[in-house]
């Protein structure tokens, strides 16, 4: 799990046309993320997201930049202090947007971080919901690219502890590619991650 914080790179263009405030202080967010600069992000992403109260896009990338820096730290103070932040920023974004797919999922990796942390810990706790929010995520964006690769990278994980079969999963991983390939996104800042990593899932499984 610790590979997803630098798999899970950003992926969108800086070099957006529309020059409005909005689109001026999301490029420097993204440009303080790409530099290793996660506070600064998050905190920009934040302050945009308090001008922009019905858009939940700057709520969702304050949210996904404090839980993709958490994945593999070992202190626990900070982890949790991390997932508080992130949890109040998806928290309200899902005001904003509800029965958001995207968010769903960035609920599922907010929890996987604990379960990557502690797995004898959290596992037992947190692994039903987040199949749960998959689940739901799938309901409502059945070809939604993310949703399909996540929802099948965190079942494969599962069937691997378990010493399953995950044949069945590489081939969702296999469908999540050709979406990819198809997807549009609504507006250039909307979530466009997930590609690169289900690709080196997908060579994994041949």
């Amino acid at each position: 799990m610790k590979k997803i914080m630098t798999i899970l790179v950003l992926s969108m263009s800086l070099t957006l046309t529309a020059q409005g405030t909005y689109e001026k202080g999301m490029q420097k967010a993204f440009g303080f993320w790409s530099s290793g600069k996660t506070t600064e992000a998050a905190n920009l992403f934040e302050r945009i997201s308090s001008a922009e109260k019905n858009n939940w896009l700057p709520l969702y990338y304050a949210a996904q930049v404090r839980v993709l820096s958490s994945f593999g730290l070992k202190d626990e103070t900070v982890i949790t202090a991390n997932l508080k932040a992130a949890q109040k920023n998806i928290d309200q974004a899902f005001e904003i947007s509800n029965n958001n797919a995207e968010l769903l999922v960035l609920q599922a990796l907010l929890h996987t971080v604990w379960v990557a942390f502690d797995g004898a810990t959290y596992g037992p706790k947190l692994s039903g919901t987040v199949y749960g929010l998959y689940a739901k995520a799938h309901k409502i964006a059945p070809n939604n690219p993310r949703v399909v690769y996540a929802k099948a990278e965190w079942e494969m994980g599962g069937a691997k502890f378990f010493g399953k079969d995950i044949t069945p999963f590489c081939k969702d991983i296999q469908r999540s590619l050709e979406l990819f390939a198809t997807f549009e996104l609504e507006t250039p800042f909307h979530p466009n991650w997930g590609k690169e990593r289900a690709e080196q899932i997908a060579n994994d499984c041949k």
